[in-house]
């Protein structure tokens, strides 16, 4: 079972190397972000590799949870008003915003009480993890939950925008994936708190393979009179 989250660690750091390599190129701000969300799926997909393949300790859980729970998603839904919001002054409240989020975030995981009995199942749930502090654990609901939605609807809003335009089909088909994939991924949840890791690393994997292979579809040339849609 190792072998899947370790996969989607290789995904996911092939992805934020792609999106640096544009972000170097271009300079827009929801690459950056985007590099960095994928930069923390890989970091919470190789936790869970090695959780997975020979048991977890307290480090490695806390950062599967902080990273791959709490923050991924959020820091995905930033780049994602970047990309949209056309008020700088938006778009900057809310990154102040989400980086008081992160640090209070990273306080409260890193430092938060775990239950060492509980780490000894192959797939520790967060909410018996951290049954010293629900705090620690609720935090997955309260930053992913709203982020995930935002980032849903603005995704398929973005598709929705290209729809019957031959011209952007690479692209309106490739955000849909990535909508699609972002949902698998939220889907992998359920198993998450069921416990069941063969469930849980399919999705994960599967999820951010489908989101690459999106970004690889919407990364394609579009010609010049079709540009900034």
């Amino acid at each position: 079972m190792w072998v899947f989250p370790l996969a989607a660690a290789g995904i996911a750091g092939m992805f934020c190397a792609l999106l640096l390599r544009q972000f170097a190129q271009r300079r827009r701000p929801y690459q950056a972000f985007w590099a960095i969300a994928l930069l923390m799926y890989a970091a919470a997909s190789f936790a869970l590799f090695l959780g997975v393949l020979d048991g977890w300790n307290a480090p490695e859980f806390k950062v599967y949870w902080l990273f791959g729970a709490v923050l991924t998603v959020p820091f995905l839904a930033q780049g994602e008003v970047h990309l949209l919001v056309r008020s700088r002054a938006v778009a900057y409240s809310l990154l102040g915003l989400l980086v008081v989020a992160t640090v209070f975030a990273a306080a409260r995981v890193l430092s938060a009480d775990v239950s060492q009995a509980v780490l000894a199942d192959s797939l520790p749930r967060g909410k018996e993890v951290f049954a010293a502090d629900p705090y620690a654990h609720r935090m997955a609901q309260y930053y992913a939950y709203p982020t995930y939605a935002f980032l849903l609807f603005a995704t398929l809003w973005s598709a929705w925008r290209m729809r019957g335009r031959p011209e952007l089909r690479d692209r309106f088909l490739g955000t849909l994936a990535i909508a699609i994939g972002a949902t698998i991924v939220a889907a992998g949840s359920a198993f998450a708190a069921a416990g069941m890791v063969l469930g849980f690393s399919i999705t994960l994997t599967a999820g951010i393979a489908v989101m690459f292979i999106g970004f690889l579809r919407a990364s394609r040339h579009v010609p010049a009179g079709a540009r900034g849609t």
